[in-house]
C-alpha cells in the first residue's frame, strides 16, 4: 500500500462538481459534502507541500473562506435534527417551535451568505483546483522514471503524518474546553491517513473516525444548549431546556471515554510523568498507529 492518487484527487474533483452544479439553496447533503471535500484537500495540500506555491496558498484561502461559511449552514442543519429527537411534553411545544423557528431563520441568512461568496469565488477556484488535481496526479504518478521523486513526496507525507501524531499527545488531560479543539488534530491526522491505498482497514483510521464523530456531536449539542439558553426565557423551569442540557452531558461523557480510550489503546497516552520529560505524558503508539502510519510509503 502506499498513497493513492485517486483517493488524494477526488475530493478535488467533488469539490469542483459541488461548485458547478450546487443550487442556489444547497440542502444538507451538498452543505455536508463541500465541507467534507474541503477539509480534505486541505489535509491534502499541506501533506504535499502544496501550500509553497502562490495557487496553494491562494487556493486554501478560498477553500477556507467558504467552508467555515459552509459551515454555519451545516450547524443549523445538524441542530435542526437534533432539535427533532428531543422529547418534551405538550406544554412545552411554545418552546419548541419557537426554537425550531430559530434555526431556520439563521440557516436561511447562513446559506445566503454561503451562496454570495461562492458565486464570487466559483469561477477562479475551479480553476485552482484543476490545477491543483494535476500538480496531485504529477506528484503521485506512478511512472517509474519517476520513482525517485515519488518516494519523496510519500516520506514527507509520512512525515506530516508523525508529526500530527506527536501533536496528539498533549494536553496530557482533556476536559470542556480542550476536547473541541483535539477534534480537530484528530480529523487533520485522519484526512492525512486516509491519503493511503485501502486505509479504511486500518484499524486506527477508524477509530480517529469514531472519536472525531463522538466528540463533534457533543460539540454541536453544546452549540444547541447555548442557542436555547439565549432563545428561551423559562429558566431553569423549561423542560425542552432541560433535556437538551441532560442530552448535552450524556454526549460530553460519551465523547470523552472515547477519546481517552483510544490515547490510552492506540496512543498509550498516560499522564504519569516521565524523568526525562517532566512536563509530557509518556506517548509509545501501539502497532495499529505505525501500520496506518507506514501505510503512506509502503
Amino acid at each position: 500500500m502506499a498513497l493513492d492518487r485517486d483517493r488524494a484527487t477526488k475530493p478535488v474533483r467533488k469539490l469542483r462538481k459541488l461548485l458547478r452544479k450546487m443550487p442556489a439553496k444547497p440542502n444538507a447533503d451538498d452543505i455536508h459534502d463541500f465541507r467534507t471535500s474541503s477539509r480534505r484537500i486541505e489535509a491534502t495540500i499541506h501533506a504535499l507541500s502544496l501550500d509553497s506555491g502562490i495557487n496553494g496558498r491562494r487556493l486554501l484561502k478560498q477553500v477556507s473562506k467558504l467552508r467555515k461559511r459552509a459551515g454555519k449552514v451545516r450547524d443549523m442543519d445538524v441542530l435542526t435534527e437534533y432539535l427533532s429527537a428531543v422529547s418534551f411534553h405538550k406544554e412545552e411545544r411554545a418552546c419548541y417551535v419557537q426554537l425550531l423557528e430559530r434555526l431556520g431563520a439563521q440557516r436561511l441568512k447562513c446559506a445566503n451568505k454561503f451562496e454570495s461568496v461562492r458565486r464570487q469565488c466559483a469561477s477562479d477556484l475551479t480553476k485552482r483546483l484543476k490545477r491543483t488535481s494535476k500538480q496531485i496526479g504529477k506528484l503521485l504518478s506512478s511512472d517509474v522514471k519517476k520513482a525517485c521523486d515519488r518516494n519523496a513526496v510519500f516520506a514527507e507525507v509520512s512525515a506530516s503524518a508523525l508529526t500530527l501524531l506527536a501533536a496528539m499527545a498533549k494536553p496530557v488531560r482533556l476536559g470542556k474546553t480542550t476536547l473541541h479543539p483535539y477534534r480537530l488534530e484528530v480529523k487533520e491526522l485522519g484526512n492525512v491517513l486516509q491519503m493511503a491505498e485501502q486505509s479504511k482497514r486500518q484499524a486506527f483510521v477508524r477509530q480517529l473516525g469514531e472519536v472525531k464523530d463522538a466528540i463533534g456531536e457533543w460539540h454541536d449539542w453544546e452549540e444547541l444548549m447555548a442557542i436555547a439558553k439565549t432563545e428561551l426565557d423559562h429558566g431553569t423551569k423549561c423542560e425542552v431546556l432541560h433535556a437538551i442540557r441532560n442530552i448535552t452531558d450524556e454526549k460530553y461523557h460519551k465523547a470523552l471515554v472515547l477519546t481517552e480510550n483510544m490515547r490510552k489503546n492506540f496512543l498509550r497516552i498516560s499522564d504519569r510523568k516521565s524523568k526525562r520529560s517532566p512536563q509530557h505524558a509518556t506517548f509509545r503508539p501501539a502497532e495499529p498507529v505505525w501500520l496506518a502510519t507506514a501505510a503512506l510509503v509502503a
